[in-house]
């Protein structure tokens, strides 16, 4: 990344959140339209995770929009993000805060201290929570106020992906020792269930159209193979579950439109095609899929993930190993490749603003 020379930042400290007044620069080029928000982690230590944004009614893309507007560096690994209003909240885990950002312009609002932040999950305008890599707990941020409220206190560390249901969030410990799924009352803070699972370290949980809940649980690198767990959220009780095979690094599972068909990633850091792409499952099958839907190359494997709500069509982001510009590529619902484009280092998370 460009070193830029900063101006000296006036910093204005409320409680958990700091805002800073940033050498602001020339707004980035983004012609009216839907947006695709694309996170591009950057490498692991180098402060160098970027904001893109897609326009899909053009098919034009901005890369590194953030350090444009504000003449600084986003911060270092960029997980996810969340639209609140008229602001874009972006997760900066290793940098260990929220960067708050005006979604017309990209100006910096605020950065809210927040310990190794991973995902967002809205509970209303004024409550938040985030889960944390490492810590056992999960923070609770009003959005409106940009400050730290306070913490669920978790049996782990590493909170991860959640979901929200009839008032209840359920969370993952993505732990191996961590066997269940957490149910929280959405308005006490409170844990009111731990749920079975079939597996350990259950990482992502999503909402089918029967508002079913859908857990991904595994560890591969930690020797805890992957599971997929279907939980009925009134008994508490699994409906149904897999187990995939040993080797199969399972990650970034998402639905289609009518939320009927389940996409995830299989991704093999060795260079093979075993296991190395995207998957997907109708919510009535019976058994794993067998083959893949689309098939990553040799020397090639996927990192983001998602489906255009509106289209159907597949967006695919390829991390290229994080060693060079990653890119996007975008599918019709067989599968067809019909476009790709360039992105920044590591594309990882992608969120389209409804």
């Amino acid at each position: 990344m460009k070193s830029i020379r900063l101006l000296p930042l006036l910093l204005i400290v409320f409680s958990a959140c700091v805002k800073d007044k940033p050498n602001v620069t020339e707004t980035p080029t983004i012609k009216d339209g839907r947006r695709l928000y694309i996170a591009n982690e950057g490498s692991l230590g180098n402060g160098n995770a970027s904001l893109s944004v897609y326009n899909t009614d053009d098919g034009s893309i901005a890369n590194d929009v953030f350090s444009q507007k504000n003449g600084q560096p986003l911060g270092d690994v960029f997980q996810s993000i969340q639209i609140v209003g008229d602001q874009l909240f972006m997760a900066v885990n290793n940098s260990d805060k929220i960067v708050v950002v005006n979604k017309k312009d990209f100006s910096l609002v605020s950065n809210i201290n927040v310990r190794k932040p991973r995902y967002m999950q809205l509970i209303d305008d004024e409550k938040m929570l985030v889960s944390s890599l490492y810590y056992p707990e999960i923070n609770i941020v009003n959005p409106q106020t940009l400050q730290v409220l306070g913490k669920i206190d978790i049996d782990y560390p590493n909170s991860e992906g959640m979901t929200l249901l009839n008032g209840k969030v359920y969370a993952c410990n993505w732990d191996t020792a961590c066997h269940y799924l957490y149910e929280i009352d959405a308005a006490s803070n409170e844990i009111t269930a731990r749920i079975d699972l079939a597996g350990a370290a259950p990482q992502q949980v999503l909402v089918d159209k029967n508002q079913k809940l859908w857990v991904l649980s595994g560890n591969v690198y930690k020797q805890k193979t992957a599971t997929l767990t279907q939980i009925d959220p009134v008994t508490r009780t699994t409906i149904k579950s897999f187990t995939f095979p040993a080797q199969a690094d399972i990650m970034k599972p998402c639905w289609n439109p009518g939320k009927d068909t389940l996409y995830f990633l299989g991704v093999n850091y060795n260079g093979g095609t075993d296991y190395n792409g995207v998957y997907r499952m109708s919510i009535t099958a019976t058994s794993l899929p067998s083959t893949l839907f689309i098939s990553a190359q040799p020397l090639q494997y996927f990192w983001a993930l998602t489906v255009d709500s509106d289209t159907n069509q597949i967006y695919v982001g390829d991390p290229k190993g994080f060693v060079q510009k990653g890119n996007v590529s975008v599918y019709q619902p067989d599968g067809t490749k019909t476009k790709s484009f360039d992105v920044q280092l590591g594309p990882g998370y992608f969120y389209f603003d409804k």
